[in-house]
């Protein structure tokens, strides 16, 4: 019987077939092409019939030629060993003109041979961004497949976050909405999850262990729903939090107060269930940056040698990666390269990259957003705010309003764009020292093949399962 091709898809019959659901890469070039270009398109703004199939199909491709959604748990545990070191994971928060960033990423990790990187989300990004991780999963293999990429995708949900105030009032309904987007991210590729609910740190408690107790058993029962869904020969890496980012430093008595407390509890419910891989801290950075009156960014007292510290102990003491810098992607130029020479395990970058973004934006464009957000984000404005500060706190709000606008923007702004990211994410990976790290990702990461059902087919019968 010949092959049979879904009629939608856009590659030749000579260069990607279709048969009983399955995918058969004939000619890999034709995915580096603008075929792919209208497929991913299809993924995000088509029709639901033509959105499921581009998206199942994207899937099936990667898993065809090894651009597959992998944990990082693995490496980092290796990393807890002393196995690896002397490079810092760049964790990028993907959140507008997603295909076009996630190109420029996926060109910088190829041409520096770097395979230690993440794609990430936060719960709150995926909101205001209107990103679902099955969006956001099918984006990110896309821009590999687009730019020639092999090797395992790191695709990590940032901040999947316990709302505090939500949490007084019903905290069985604010963790249960938490789970519910493990469980659909989760079915989408991300195996990598940041737990944080440091949100729930009570700083009036007596003593440490007290203060960080809802925070520890939220986060072992979190852990364990996540473990629970884990597929077949994957260990999701998972990342705790012992201080909200913005707040006081992070201190080695509060880490340890946590971790330990983390660890007895997880063992006492769940013997010999996996922990985590890594602990983030606060060391005087703030998401987003603190932006003056003028529009410019205050600068940013990072505290390295708490960083140091917290690491060492998070590595020497519990077998962790490390300790994990937020805020950071508003920091000078200069400050970069100490993060892996003090063996940072892991830092997120998000604003300055939308930054740059509206940077590039045409005039006329960025002026209708900002008069969407005079409307539409006006109670987010204080007395205080000039016109720059509140513009430049709130307009991540208008991501997702304007999504569309913002893939399909002019050919010579994409190129523009496309410049300037290569130029910034070129440096990060230097000053990271990422570059390399190829070798590393291969011989401690598996990603196992995990097929999906192609729209309209039936998923096969299996006798054998309980009723």
């Amino acid at each position: 019987m010949p092959e049979q091709l879904v009629e939608s898809q856009p590659f030749a019959d000579t260069e990607v077939a279709v048969r009983d659901g399955r995918v058969r890469v004939l000619r890999e070039e034709a995915l580096a092409s603008e075929k792919m270009d209208r497929l991913v398109r299809d993924a995000v703004f088509g029709d639901q019939d033509a959105r499921e199939h581009a998206r199942w199909l994207i899937w099936e491709l990667g898993q065809a030629v090894g651009v597959r959604p992998a944990s990082i748990h693995d490496l980092y545990m290796a990393r807890g060993r002393g196995q690896v070191k002397g490079f810092t994971v760049p964790a990028i928060n993907v959140r507008a003109s997603s295909y076009e960033t996630a190109r420029a990423i996926f060109r910088t990790a190829k041409k520096l041979d770097a395979g230690a990187f993440i794609l990430e989300i936060a719960r709150s990004e995926i909101a205001y961004t209107e990103q679902r991780p099955a969006e956001y999963v099918t984006v990110m293999l896309a821009a590999a497949l687009r730019e020639g990429f092999r090797g395992p995708v790191f695709i990590q949900g940032d901040h999947f976050q316990v709302n505090a105030k939500k949490f007084a009032v019903d905290p069985k309904a604010e963790v249960d909405a938490v789970k519910a987007l493990a469980r659909e991210a989760i079915a989408a590729g991300f195996y990598n999850i940041d737990v944080d609910t440091s949100t729930l740190v009570d700083l009036k408690q007596p003593n440490l262990d007290a203060q960080q107790r809802v925070n520890y058993e939220t986060a072992v029962e979190i852990c364990r729903f996540v473990r629970s869904l884990e597929p077949k020969g994957v260990t999701i890496s998972l990342g705790g939090e012992i201080g909200e980012v913005g707040t006081e430093n992070s201190t080695p008595e509060e880490l340890r107060a946590f971790m330990d407390g983390f660890n007895r509890t997880l063992e006492r419910q769940a013997p010999g269930t996996a922990g985590l891989s890594k602990i983030s801290v606060q060391s005087g950075t703030s998401h987003g940056g603190v932006v003056l009156a003028d529009g410019s960014i205050a600068d940013v007292k990072l505290d390295l040698e708490t960083l140091r510290t917290l690491g060492e102990i998070a590595r020497e003491e519990y077998g962790l990666a490390g300790a994990v810098q937020h805020g950071a992607s508003t920091l000078p130029d200069t400050a970069f390269n100490n993060f892996p020479r003090i063996e940072t395990a892991e830092i997120h970058l998000a604003t300055n990259f939308q930054n740059m973004l509206y940077d590039h934006l045409p005039q006329g464009l960025r002026g209708e957003i900002y008069e969407w957000l005079r409307t539409n984000a006006k109670d987010e404005r204080k007395a205080t705010d000039s016109d720059e500060q509140f513009f430049y706190k709130t307009r991540k709000k208008a991501i997702g309003p304007f999504k569309r606008q913002m893939w399909e923007l002019p050919a010579e702004v994409r190129a523009k764009m496309a410049a300037a990211y290569d130029a910034k994410f070129e440096f990060l990976f230097t000053q990271l020292a990422v570059g390399g790290t190829r070798e590393a990702v291969a011989k401690y990461v598996k990603a196992p093949a995990r097929h999906h059902t192609a729209p309209g087919v039936a998923a096969p019968d299996d006798a054998d399962l309980s009723d």
